[in-house]
């Protein structure tokens, strides 16, 4: 990837003026009241209303889950386990839409797709699991990876437009706020979007009242409560807001060859006590001898949040205004 300091985005500094304040802080937890203000962000940045999904192409989608880990607000992360593709790379929770039922929504409409599912379903691959949407599609990916039930999910908002990946794919990102499934919460929203969210991750045993302190902070997550897909996913990990300021960190790329963004170095918090790791998982990832974009951890023997997932986590920066 082209390295492109003069042109990568403008970063806000923490203690900017008013007018160029982020729409969080990047340090204190977050509270109902920021996550109100990530929901407000997402909607005046991008249409809230679900679009209708191109038939002729392959999608996926993914979430952007927000959590606080030890009182510091963040995002929840992976790296891949060994698969055919992407293995060792960083991602965010997800994964493709069942090609089957993308296709009976194009054709049927949503409404009929989900009363008749189980009767189509059974009428064409009766061994085929089918998503009822790209969000659907998220919400089960990231219950296989890490163990989140989609009941656990609050949806914040989604950002876009979805970019296509290297295998293809039309990749929607979600933001949500989720929590563990000991106990269910009375703002779990049903509603479904088909782009980016954000999730924010609840503790086991955690409640959430509608009369809560607005300011008050959430609950943090114990990252051993998560349950790991040892074949999908080696390690997961608790990613600080702040360190997408971080000098150390950040590295200026070009997406695709053309757009500034910056992906962000993350080696030492996967090795680190935020970081769970699937049984007998050394972190290690593959370092691209051709230094080709988006191939392999990241650039110079670097593990980086680069690549899709990288452009993605600078656009939600920049729609909480911490990049210009």
């Amino acid at each position: 990837m082209t390295s492109a300091a003069n042109a990568a985005p403008a970063v806000l500094s923490a203690g900017a003026s008013s007018s160029a304040k982020p729409v969080v802080s990047l340090t204190q937890p977050l509270t109902r009241r920021s996550c109100n203000a990530i929901r407000n962000a997402l909607a005046a940045a991008h249409p809230q209303t679900e679009d209708g999904l191109d038939p002729g192409e392959a999608h996926a989608a993914v979430l952007v889950p927000l959590c606080n880990v030890d009182g510091k607000p963040g995002i929840l992360l992976e790296v891949r386990g060994k698969l055919r593709t992407h293995s060792g790379e960083v991602s965010f929770p997800g994964g493709k839409v069942d090609e089957v039922r993308t296709h009976l929504s194009a054709r049927y409409g949503t409404e009929l797709v989900h009363t008749q599912h189980v009767l189509i379903a059974q009428t064409t691959l009766p061994c085929t699991q089918t998503d009822a949407s790209t969000l659907a599609a998220a919400l089960r990916e990231t219950e296989e990876e890490v163990g989140i039930h989609p009941e656990q999910v609050e949806v914040l908002g989604r950002f876009g437009p979805p970019e296509t990946s290297l295998k293809g794919l039309r990749v929607w990102p979600y933001v949500v706020r989720a929590r563990l499934p000991s106990l269910r919460s009375p703002f779990v929203h049903q509603q479904q979007h088909t782009s980016p969210a954000r999730a924010f991750v609840h503790p086991v045993g955690s409640r959430t009242s509608a009369h809560s302190d607005e300011d008050a902070p959430l609950p943090s997550l114990p990252l051993s409560s998560l349950k790991l897909s040892p074949r999908e996913v080696a390690h997961a990990f608790h990613l600080p807001l702040s360190a997408a300021l971080s000098p150390t960190r950040m590295h200026s790329y070009l997406f695709r060859g053309a757009r500034p963004y910056y992906a962000i170095s993350v080696a030492d918090i996967v090795r680190g006590p935020h970081a769970v790791h699937s049984d007998g998982a050394e972190v290690q990832w593959i370092d691209d001898p051709e230094q080709r974009d988006e191939i392999g951890g990241g650039r110079e023997g670097r593990l980086e949040v680069w690549g899709l997932t990288g452009w993605y986590l600078s656009a939600f920066m920049r729609i909480l205004g911490v990049y210009d």
